[in-house]
């Protein structure tokens, strides 16, 4: 009997550990990021392959926007400013919703207003509308829709992802409360 309990103990240690940091967070979501090839503001390539095995942070918006975008740009500098603060250095991820405007040069001017700093976040573009509508709709379940005069419909949320690729949860970019959930939950899991 005594084997069997050590047995059942290690099987049960082994879970705990395949399961990483993420049972210290309350998660909202579960969804297996798509594979993506991108450019980045500064015309490299970023693609899901080089975030896997570390957490990591996204969201929506574009350079144009006069309305929701400049408030969760500023939140993303941060929560990135606290993060680097604390000595940790989860890779962020801006996707631009407009990708025909948002070229490279036009995303690093508008992210620099923010003082981001390159080495950990990234703005996205290298892709047409329909492929950023459908990796919004359909992988982070949030809508994306173009609207009149060059506006664009997209959520606010940010998103934490996990080292297996997982979206694991999601916070209202606009709510102040949740931004510092997401900062505390970096902290559990890093």
């Amino acid at each position: 009997m005594g084997r069997v309990k050590i047995l059942f103990l290690l099987l049960f240690l082994v879970f705990l550990v395949s399961c990483g940091n993420e049972a210290e967070i309350e998660t909202n979501m579960s969804e297996p990021m798509s594979d993506f090839q991108f450019k980045t503001q500064d015309k490299e390539t970023l693609s899901f392959e080089d975030l896997k095995d570390d957490w990591w942070i996204a969201n929506f918006m574009y350079t144009s926007c006069e309305a929701v975008c400049p408030i969760t740009t500023e939140r993303m500098a941060d929560i990135q400013k606290t993060l680097d603060k604390e000595g940790l250095h989860p890779h962020l991820v801006s996707f631009s919703v407009d990708p025909e405007n948002d070229t490279p040069k036009v995303l690093k001017e508008y992210a620099s207003q923010y003082d981001a700093n390159f080495d950990s976040w990234s703005f996205l573009t290298g892709y047409d509308f329909e492929t950023i509508q459908d990796l919004s709709q359909e992988t982070f379940k949030a809508n994306l829709a173009q609207g009149a005069v060059g506006l664009k419909s997209h959520g606010v949320n940010f998103y934490l992802i996990n080292p297996k690729g997982v979206i694991v949860k999601k916070y209202n970019g606009m709510n102040e409360s949740e931004l510092e959930l997401l900062v505390k939950d970096v902290k559990r899991v890093k």
